[in-house]
């Protein structure tokens, strides 16, 4: 008997005519159309077919139960090619309509015109006919089908959810700085190096600026430990003893961890007669609740702000609830534009307890109610350090790397350089965003940050900042 059309199955050797009591061919057809009925069948390689056309040989024709024949009813005896389901035993319910017949146990499911064949244990889906590959999140296109889509890794990948499900909240951002942990890295043999930096007449900055000018804050605390492990001393005082003027500041606010270093600035900002009042501002409207600074000897309004900050309690969920964003804009709107002084609680308590994400949504729908920047309202209704302050706010939160961007920029223009700022700012920003800050910097003021920095400084302390600083784009 011959199947015009339809070759052997792969992977099913013929079986010996011995074990074929039913005289069928010894190699089924994988996929049989039936002509009357109209559906498609696959065939297990151990039941064939009887020249009735019934799947189990010696059993009765008459006690099979068949599909229908061009819509009509079920026929039990009704002679064709292919009639029954494979697998069927007698009395066995038919499936629901739409739906796969139900097989015999050990038997394999049923399949339909154009479905792909099913994957081997262990293998993923075979694509139909002419379809290219099936594709998962984060995989890449099989070789041999150029035509696939790949997954972009950048994005994150979800399954699809149900109707009314909460959404899931985007992978947090990657980090982009200009430091990052060195491979191989061995902090004892990093210590060794830097003992024999400062060991003896003469101190070798270059062997300085390479070794911790090239790991990160982590890393450096390791050494740090290591230096002291092995040779029973202190790095921070040993440098201190070594290097002078802003170079060693750069070198010793690289060793200290990020968070010490914010409390260390925030101390030296507020001790003594006079208040570093920006660089409270800078330290506590960019930081984010994982890194708390502590607290102001300033007053009014403007520590209110200061203090509402330092508790590091801001939402920080991806959630915008759109009603609650022009409740907001509202309240700020009545607090300041549309009345007789301001409420400057009002915008304490919005800027400092909502989310990136809605406070984004705010600045949007407070430009286009009530046609004016928030920005633009703030100074219209604040001045001195408050409107520093909540200026410094809104522009960290819409663009991070454009506030700090301008923030170098200042303390390089005109005669004199603000170097505290240069080297926080540098330093803290080196393993987070100091490459969008670089990108940020080019854009507003049309020349690198790097070209800056070598114009504006000099010696040592001008190659540890370029060391930071990363490259000339």
């Amino acid at each position: 008997m011959s199947y015009p059309g339809y070759p052997p199955m792969g992977g099913f050797p013929p079986i010996p005519a011995s074990s074929n009591p039913w005289g069928a061919p010894s190699n089924p057809p994988p996929i049989g159309l039936d002509m009357q009925a109209g559906f498609s069948q696959q065939y297990n390689p151990q039941q064939y077919m009887t020249g009735s056309g019934f799947p189990y040989g010696g059993m009765n024709p008459s006690q099979a139960v068949y599909p229908p024949a061009s819509g009509g009813g079920h026929q039990p005896g009704m002679q064709g090619f292919n009639t029954g389901y494979p697998g069927q035993l007698p009395g066995q319910p038919l499936p629901t309509p739409g739906q796969p017949p139900m097989m015999a146990p050990g038997q394999p499911p049923m399949m339909t015109p154009g479905q792909p064949p099913m994957p081997a244990p262990g293998q993923p889906p075979m694509p139909a006919p002419g379809q290219p590959p099936m594709t998962f999140p984060g995989q890449q296109p099989m070789a041999g089908y150029p035509q696939a889509p790949a997954v972009n890794p950048s994005m994150p990948q979800y399954p699809s959810l149900p109707s009314g499900t909460p959404s899931i909240p985007p992978l947090m951002a990657r980090k982009r700085g200009t430091i990052t942990d060195a491979p191989n890295f061995d902090p004892l043999r990093d210590a060794e190096v830097l003992r024999k930096a400062m060991k003896g007449f003469g101190t070798d900055e270059k062997a300085i600026i390479e070794c911790l000018g090239s790991r990160s804050s982590k890393q450096r605390q390791q050494i740090s430990l290591s230096f002291k492990t092995a040779y029973g001393k202190d790095l921070i005082k040993d440098l201190k003893s070594e290097l002078s003027g802003n170079f060693e500041k750069t070198i010793l606010a690289m060793i200290k961890a990020p968070v010490l270093y914010d409390v260390y600035e925030i101390h030296d900002a507020i001790k003594g007669a006079g208040t570093d009042e920006e660089c409270l501002i800078e330290i506590l409207a960019s930081r984010t609740n994982a890194e708390q600074a502590l607290k102001s000897d300033t007053s009014g309004h403007f520590q209110r702000l200061l203090i509402s900050l330092s508790q590091g309690n801001r939402d920080e969920s991806n959630h915008v609830d759109m009603s609650l964003v022009q409740r907001d804009v509202q309240e700020l709107y009545a607090a300041g534009e549309n009345r007789l002084g301001t409420d400057e609680s009002k915008f304490n308590a919005i800027l400092c307890t909502r989310s990136r994400a809605h406070l984004n949504a705010v600045f949007s729908e407070y430009q286009r109610m009530c046609n004016r920047d928030l920005e633009k309202s703030i100074c219209r209704e604040m001045s001195g350090d408050l409107e520093r302050g909540m200026l410094a706010v809104v522009k960290c939160l819409k663009n991070t790397s454009a506030f700090f961007a301008e923030r170098l920029y200042k303390a390089m223009r005109g005669a004199g350089t603000k170097d505290k700022t240069l080297i926080r700012i540098m330093v803290s920003r080196s393993e987070v965003d100091l490459l969008d800050i670089r990108q940020e910097y080019k854009r507003m003021y049309g020349r690198s940050l790097y070209t800056d920095i070598t114009g504006d400084t000099s010696g040592d302390y001008k190659k540890i900042l370029l060391k930071l600083c990363g490259g000339n784009d």
